[in-house]
């Protein structure tokens, strides 16, 4: 792994970790096992590398999404394959995670690729959605777009739910709880 892939790869660690602001050049560079001129070489400082690690994050994320997006089935047994994969869920999404972080919510070029995986993210299951029902799968007459954002509110939030509880329940219980309620607005 290269010297500017160590230093991302560590960003992004810290970043989940600690956040912005607990995450110091120092941190980095020693978790890097890289001295202060290979990260200025690299990088132009702490915003553009942690600008770097959130893009690869978010890249990660939808990259990950995709592979259930893009599977065999009907819509709802691709969400439901995204929904249901293995996941830390007690560390939080680590792009949702990022969301939270008021350091990076302030800063708009930090913000942007939270924000842009976000719009992806609600926009894919959207178009999932449309694609299934245009495929003439019994998807109810329920919004693409407005059961995406609450699919996506609800993923989120359940991560908030098991972290608070520390228990991967609660996690467990919003996603059975919108898949059920997927299926039971689709008709035989």
């Amino acid at each position: 792994m290269s010297t500017s892939d160590r230093l991302i790869e560590s960003t992004r660690a810290l970043l989940w970790e600690r956040g912005y602001v607990g995450t110091s050049p120092k941190a980095i560079q020693q978790r890097a096992g890289a001295g202060q001129g290979s990260m200025y070489h690299h990088f132009t400082g702490k915003p553009d590398l942690a600008l770097a690690a959130i893009r690869r994050t978010a890249e990660e994320m939808r990259a990950k999404a995709e592979e259930q997006f893009s599977g065999p089935g009907t819509a709802l047994e691709r969400i439901s394959a995204y929904l249901l994969r293995e996941r830390d869920v007690l560390k939080g999404c680590p792009v949702g995670g990022l969301a939270q972080d008021p350091d990076i919510v302030a800063d708009p070029e930090l913000r942007r690729p939270v924000e842009e995986t976000f719009d992806w993210l609600r926009g894919r299951l959207a178009q999932l959605l449309a694609e299934g029902r245009e495929r003439g799968e019994p998807i109810a007459a329920l919004d693409p777009a407005e059961t995406a954002s609450a699919v996506v509110a609800v993923l989120q939030g359940g991560y908030v739910l098991a972290r608070a509880a520390g228990s991967a329940e609660p996690y467990d219980q919003a996603v059975k709880g919108v898949l059920g309620l997927l299926a039971a607005h689709t008709s035989p």
